[in-house]
């Protein structure tokens, strides 16, 4: 018995009458039925938005802006009604809106506050700016994701709004600019005169410096001489009263001077007269000494003469003698010679003495007189240097508050000349600076305004590269629902085809051929529920796939993957593997990622998105679909053929453990 002869045994079965062959139609219509008709319903919600109600509550009491009355509420409800993005009413209170919401009249209701156009213009006084604020109220008992929806809805509002309301502060703000540049612009020219005017006082303030200078070094030489012509007056003062007081004493000692002077005369002519006659006698005394000298030598030397001859004594004792009694008289001599040379010169001496004593005491009664002058005249010189050093001192006080005065004023006139300088320097640096932040303040005109206003309002705009887009929500959602209808049709597929047939167990065909002959009935049946899906979504829907051949491809291998596995379970399990698929379609359904991303799922659930098929076809049709790169889709394609022959063992697996009979398998506990 062949596979195929098995599997066609299977079809025939299924098509041997007229409800059979119903349920066939069926079980291929299932797909379409939950992947079709739902996206069909959730094709483009956005576009039918308009016929939701939505209330919409103007409070607002307007405002004045530059002189002009505003209501800008009005505006914004009356925008709202024109786009028709929704059916929106106008209703006359808070409480007629909030009783619609309530009871569902209205999906949801917007209400613009009494200060809404107040708060818009506030931005104008820095003071008292204000957001204005727009007030939603939603009821999820009207629709939970229609809350998402208004959110979006009311985003759009507040970026209008806000962009309009931006240009309108941004330009004022601007034209604000404009005025701060131009009172700059005087600032600086002021600065610049101010800068002028220190310059020249800081000249004027320069040369005072030099003055004061000047002044204090003439001051402090002043003060350094006054100090020295009152210390010459002390010491002239001092000096005056010391020489008078010793004239005093001079003249008092030198009273008695020309009677002694007459005296010392008289007494040094005496002294002289002896003197000169004592010089006369040691003359005289002298010459004799020679004679006697001479007699003696004679003497003496006859003396020795005779001793010598009468051996007394030897001739070298008589030379030796006569040489010593020579040498001692010759030193007598020469002593005596030097006295009388004394003498005689001590009475030239007196005499001198003698005649200058005379002359003294003629001169002594004039010296006397001279004296007694001198001594008046110091004791005026005294006076007159004590009354010169008092004044001294007075003019040196003087003097030195003088060159105090001198160098306070030098400095305070040099702090002066300081701060000139640096106040002329900062006027300068004052005036390059506001004429540098002149230039930095913006001083557009209008058209420049206008423009970077807009920038100002709405500076930031996003440019959306998509790599790989949906075109509507339906194609958002095609992926995923395409894919879980292909599980469930397969797993409805088992609710009323046999996953191996009792005669292929009896029959002596290998195990293998019986589980393929089992599954080819599940694989024929599931690619054409694919092929159905996917011709009615595609042409009655409007899916444009960017690959589309291959999209139907994917789509196949998946119906094998997904058949293969369905029918090995529940050929092995029984009954209880229909229970097994189930789990499966529920664990695949939340962690396969078809409404958002799958990383967002808890972590268990990880685990179930990498190792079971559904996630990973999800993944594939997205890039079919949307044009995404095509490289993850060898992996996938491999992974599907892998998911195969798993199914495939396990359905070999169940032909082996079946063709056993037990009495469970005659009479078994739940039926398939």
């Amino acid at each position: 018995m062949t596979v195929l002869r098995l599997a066609l045994s299977e079809l025939k079965r299924m098509t041997s009458g007229i409800l059979p062959k119903l349920s066939l139609i069926a079980l291929i219509l299932v797909p379409l039925l939950y992947g079709a008709v739902y996206l069909y319903a959730n094709w483009d919600p956005y576009s039918n938005l308009d016929q939701l109600k939505a209330a919409v509550v103007v409070n607002d009491q307007g405002s004045v802006v530059d002189g002009k009355p505003v209501k800008v509420g009005d505006e914004v409800a009356q925008n709202l009604v024109d786009s028709k993005t929704f059916d929106w009413v106008k209703v006359s209170s808070d409480q007629e809106a909030d009783d619609g919401v309530a009871n569902g009249t209205y999906s949801f209701a917007l209400k613009i506050p009494q200060e809404f156009s107040a708060n818009l213009a506030s931005p104008s006084n820095f003071d008292s700016a204000q957001q204005a604020i727009l007030q939603v109220t939603t009821n999820d008992a009207n629709g939970y994701i229609l809350s998402s929806i208004v959110d979006k809805v009311t985003a759009q509002v507040h970026d209008s709004v806000a962009l309009q309301v931006g240009e309108t502060t941004a330009n004022q703000l601007l034209t604000g600019y404009g005025t701060v540049h131009a009172q700059i612009v005087k600032a600086a020219d002021g600065a610049s005169q101010l800068a002028s005017g220190a310059s020249q006082l800081h000249n004027g303030t320069a040369k005072l410096h030099q003055g004061s200078t000047e002044l204090q070094s003439g001051a402090n030489e002043l003060a350094s001489g006054q100090k020295q012509l009152a210390d010459g007056a002390s010491q002239l003062s001092a000096g005056a009263s010391e020489l008078s007081s010793g004239l005093n004493q001079l003249q008092s000692k030198t009273a008695g001077l020309p009677g002694s002077a007459q005296q010392l005369s008289a007494g040094a002519a005496q002294v002289a007269a002896g003197n000169a006659s004592l010089n006369t006698k040691v003359q005289s005394a002298v010459g004799s000494l020679d004679q006697l000298s001479t007699q003696a030598t004679t003497a003496v030397g006859s003396v020795l003469d005779k001793l010598e001859t009468d051996g007394v004594i030897t001739a070298a004792q008589r030379s030796s003698i006569g040489s010593a009694l020579q040498t001692d008289v010759n030193g007598v001599k020469s002593k005596i010679d030097a006295d009388a040379a004394d003498i005689q010169k001590l009475a030239a001496g007196s005499k001198s003495v003698a005649d200058g004593a005379a002359t003294l005491a003629a001169s002594t009664p004039a010296l006397s007189s001279a004296i007694n002058q001198a001594n008046g005249g110091a004791s005026q010189l005294a006076s007159g240097a004590a009354t010169l050093s008092s004044s001294e001192q007075q003019a040196v006080a003087g003097t030195d508050k003088l060159a105090a005065g001198a160098k306070t004023l030098d400095e305070g006139v040099g702090t002066l000349d300081s701060s000139a300088g640096k106040l002329a320097a900062g006027a300068k640096t004052l005036a390059d600076q506001l004429h540098k932040g002149a230039d930095q303040i913006p001083n557009p005109d209008q058209a420049a305004k206008e423009k970077a206003s807009k920038v100002i309002a709405d500076p930031i705009a996003v440019n959306n590269v998509d790599q790989a887009k949906a075109v509507n929500y339906g194609s958002g959602l095609a992926p995923f629902f395409l894919v879980l209808s292909l599980w469930i049709g397969a797993f409805m597929l088992v609710q009323a085809m046999r996953p191996l047939t009792q005669r292929a167990l009896a029959s002596n065909a290998p195990s293998w051929k019986v589980a393929l002959g089992g599954w080819l009935p599940f694989l024929t049946v599931s690619v054409i529920q694919a092929i159905v899906l996917y011709t009615v979504v595609l042409f009655g829907l409007g899916l444009n796939p960017s690959h589309p051949v291959l999209t139907l491809g994917l789509l196949l291998l998946a119906s094998m993957a997904f058949t293969a596995l369905i029918q090995g379970i529940v050929a092995l399990l029984g009954t209880p593997g229909k229970l097994v698929v189930l789990i499966l379609l529920v664990l695949q359904l939340v962690a396969s990622g078809g409404t958002f991303p799958w990383q967002t799922t808890p972590d268990p659930l990880h685990i179930m998105h990498t190792i079971l098929p559904m996630g990973h076809v999800v993944e594939g049709m997205r890039h079919l679909i949307y044009g995404a790169d095509l490289a993850p889709l060898l992996p996938i394609a491999l992974g599907l053929v892998g998911y195969t022959l798993i199914g495939i063992l396990l359905s070999i697996l169940a032909v082996r453990k079946r063709k056993v009979w037990t009495l469970s398998t005659l009479q078994p506990e739940i039926s398939i």
